[in-house]
């Protein structure tokens, strides 16, 4: 896939963000996250792709736009013939932390990770048991080793002591056992509402005080996860939740013949040439939120890409169109 590709998925998530931005703090789920799903939306119909959502917001019959299966791009409006322009898998989630950005709190994203033609695994929306780490430590971890074993393995491939490192989980009660066994390693742990996506990035990144992330979360934000760790050196361990029939019916429907498989980043993003585009709503370790002034919009992304490896930390200034608008440091 064209790296050129990625300022223009950078402009799609900056559009989201703004959008719901506008709504940050008002209390409404529902109207944080439809105003970024339709700038979204909007945006990627004037991408130069042939797209197709691989994860987005639910089957046809439940999601009027960004569904699977969803074609978009410039492609789709048929604006040039079909097959002149590449053939692109689209993942996204228009508002990551719907609840933070309702309520102000920190973390909320908009993200979308691209890949060629089949480069991105049309996940279920299911829970997914998941480990993040960052470069250093992700030969030395298992999804199957128990809790001190891993926590042990991450301390010493970043030469620290265990009662050092920070582990991220979301603060569920189906964590209560995960959280008891971090805390009796004496490891700390930052319990998050939501936002386990950004929590996974921010742990591939050093200076961020985040060394791992641990827990059980959505399937399709493992598939975005997986798409940064590609392009972070990083790496997640994922393996299905599975707890009824159905569960497991839903699976190979979509094509998983084995719903036990552990699969890491390479199986959640196996695509040659992976983009990962996100944009803060509200400030983040990573990213600072959306800013309004007087004559325009601030902005705060972070752009990655795997062939070339390349990671963009992009500050962008959105001028109003008048000719008294005044640039802000």
């Amino acid at each position: 896939m064209n790296s050129d590709l990625s300022l223009d998925f950078l402009r799609v998530v900056e559009q989201a963000a703004v959008a719901c931005a506008h709504t940050m703090g008002q209390g409404d789920n529902d109207k944080s996250d439809q105003a970024a799903v339709t700038a979204m939306r909007e945006s990627l119909d004037t991408v130069p792709i042939d797209g197709t959502i691989v994860i987005g917001e639910g089957e046809r019959d439940d999601a009027p736009m960004l569904y699977i299966g969803e074609k978009v791009g410039l492609g789709a409006k048929g604006k040039f013939p079909w097959g002149m322009l590449p053939a692109v898998d689209i993942a996204v989630d228009p508002l990551e932390g719907t609840n933070l950005c309702a309520t102000g709190a920190s973390n909320a994203i908009a993200v979308l990770a691209a890949s060629s033609k089949g480069g991105l695994l049309h996940a279920p929306d299911l829970y997914m048991e998941k480990l993040v780490v960052g470069p250093s430590a992700k030969q030395a971890v298992s999804l199957d080793a128990s809790v001190d074993e891993n926590l042990r393995a991450i301390a010493r491939c970043l030469d620290r002591r265990v009662e050092d490192l920070v582990i991220v989980v979301l603060e569920r009660p189906r964590h209560a056992e995960l959280i008891e066994q971090i805390r009796r390693t004496g490891a700390r742990i930052r319990l998050i509402g939501d936002g386990d996506l950004s929590a996974g990035i921010a742990a591939a990144v050093v200076g961020t005080g985040v060394h791992a992330v641990m827990g059980i979360g959505g399937a399709p934000e493992g598939v975005l996860t997986a798409a940064a760790m590609r392009c972070l050196n990083g790496e997640i361990f994922a393996r299905l939740v599975i707890k009824k029939p159905e569960d497991d019916e839903r699976c190979r429907a979509m094509g998983i013949s084995d719903p036990s498989r552990v699969y890491t980043s390479k199986d959640l993003a196996s695509g040659d040439g992976i983009i990962f585009a996100a944009t803060g709503v509200t400030d983040g370790s990573l990213m600072r939120g959306v800013r309004f002034f007087g004559d325009g919009t601030r902005t705060s992304s972070i752009v990655m890409q795997s062939d070339p490896p390349r990671i963009r930390f992009i500050d962008t200034i959105h001028v109003e169109a008048k000719k008294t608008a005044r640039i802000r440091f």
